[in-house]
């Protein structure tokens, strides 16, 4: 296929389903740096990091759910394209909402493919998933000939309501408007790869958090697994080639656009062992990479442990205060099970080359996490979080509270180390007094160095002590 860069956005109107997103927002852009008429970013927020962005450049921040007919006919009267990107349960705690789950991805999906017909959309282009084909088993440069994963099978909801949508949406091509005779709907599905980038807020915000913390132990899988990544650039690309696939007024086409009900996998074409990946991002860090190992069914029986915790935990999946599991079933196999795909048919269909290389993509998305990390309070793992809490508060208890509960037990492992009360009494107050200063003294290069967290480095130096003051100096060296 063989087009001009604007061919079918130029003058036209865009509906983006979660274009607050990350590559909803980039999309957004692209399509408006291209001619377009208008483009409406549907989604249930009405801020996100991107948000000013999006309104400065003139982008219509529609907020409203994808369940909700007045808010998908608000959004979609007049368009002329949509892309669906709006998906709900892909990792961490959202993967145990199954109701929410099925709610978005499937009802949510449905809904749109009625209003698409209602109003007359030519257009729709759907962002899927490699979980419609990937279920544990290993793909080696797999395409779009294999059969979809048995629906049963699933070991997440979040695969199983995606495969669900994508067939709905590839079979709605070719129906017919209601209201435009002679008039369809033409539909395709993109099955990006994980997708990273600059302000990417799914896959890496949780593997730096975990890292930061000294809780990732271990690596998953054989050194010799690998998997696709995409940058978002060229994941936007391929979106917007996909777009193009379904027009139908395009001489030789016959009103049969090449992309009409078709699926295209999209990635960057460089399989890569998702540890080996991340290496360089946790190094440019100062975050240390594991060395040790577990296999697949060693790290499977921790998911399901996590699995049935978070379940029992279901009523508070949605709170602040509960952390993301540490891994859970379906996660262990996308990173520890080789899967990769070819994007032969969407280079020789719709013109798909990445435009931005891996060692490119991850360099820029190097420079944003080092940004972000100069600009956030820095500190140590959890490790030293723990020693630094439970030894202050145990010398607390065995000089000062009475026998009750574990004080006694507590009162005995001081006096083993520290022989008597008196002692016990001199190192709590040295302690708390040199905690007290070093956190005076933070303060003040945290001022000049980091002005915006110094009342965070303030606290956190009075809790940790030189444990945090370390890292606070360092950044004032560097």
């Amino acid at each position: 296929m063989h087009l001009s860069e604007n061919e079918g956005i130029e003058g036209n109107t865009f509906v983006v389903t979660g274009g607050l997103g990350f590559v909803g927002s980039a999309l957004c852009l692209e399509l408006l740096r291209r001619g377009a008429r208008q483009v409406r970013a549907l989604d249930l927020r009405s801020t996100s990091p991107w948000s000013h962005s999006l309104q400065t450049h003139s982008v219509r921040c529609i907020q409203g759910d994808i369940n909700c007919k007045k808010d998908v006919d608000k959004a979609l009267h007049g368009a002329d394209c949509v892309f669906h990107l709006v998906s709900f349960g892909m990792s961490g705690k959202e993967m145990l909402q199954f109701g929410r789950v099925d709610e978005v991805n499937i009802n949510g999906t449905c809904h749109l493919l009625e209003a698409c017909i209602e109003h007359g959309i030519g257009r729709l282009v759907y962002v899927s998933t490699y979980n419609v084909v990937f279920g544990g088993e290993e793909i080696v440069n797999g395409n779009e000939a294999l059969p979809y994963y048995p629906i049963n099978d699933h070991v997440d909801p979040y695969g199983r309501s995606k495969s669900i949508a994508e067939q709905l949406v590839l079979k709605s091509n070719g129906r017919p408007f209601k209201k435009k005779i002679g008039k369809c709907l033409y539909t395709c599905a993109i099955r990006p790869a994980a997708i990273y980038g600059p302000g990417e807020e799914r896959h890496l915000p949780r593997i730096v958090s975990f890292a930061k913390l000294g809780l990732l132990p271990f690596k998953i899988g054989e050194a010799s697994v690998k998997t696709d990544w995409v940058y978002v650039d060229n994941l936007v690309l391929a979106l917007i080639l996909a777009s193009m696939g379904l027009l139908d007024d395009i001489p030789g086409t016959e009103r049969h656009p090449v992309a009409a009900g078709q699926p295209y996998f999209i990635s960057d074409g460089c399989p890569v062992n998702t540890f080996e990946f991340i290496r360089p991002l946790l190094k440019s860090l100062d975050y240390d990479l594991p060395k040790a190992s577990l296999s697949v069914p060693q790290t499977l029986i921790l998911g399901r442990i996590f699995w049935v915790l978070y379940t029992l935990l279901h009523p508070w999946l949605n709170r602040w205060w509960l952390p993301q599991p540490f891994i859970l079933p379906a996660e262990v196999y996308k990173v520890g099970v080789t899967h990769y795909f070819s994007f032969l048919k969407a280079k020789e269909e719709l013109g798909y080359v990445p435009m931005v290389n891996p060692r490119e993509g991850m360099a820029a998305t190097i420079s944003y996490w080092q940004e972000r990390k100069r600009r956030s309070l820095d500190g140590p793992t959890i490790y030293v979080w723990l020693f630094c809490i439970i030894g202050m508060s145990t010398l607390f208890a065995a000089a000062y509270l009475p026998d009750f509960g574990p004080v006694p037990i507590l009162r005995t492992i001081s006096l083993f180390f520290l022989h008597s009360m008196k002692t016990t009494r001199i190192v709590f107050l040295l302690a708390t007094a040199a905690h007290i200063g070093e956190s005076f003294y933070a303060w003040h290069p945290a001022k000049k160095v980091d002005p915006a967290n110094a009342v965070g480095w303030f606290w956190q130096t009075f809790a940790l002590g030189f444990f945090s003051l370390r890292f606070l100096l360092k950044r004032a060296k560097s």
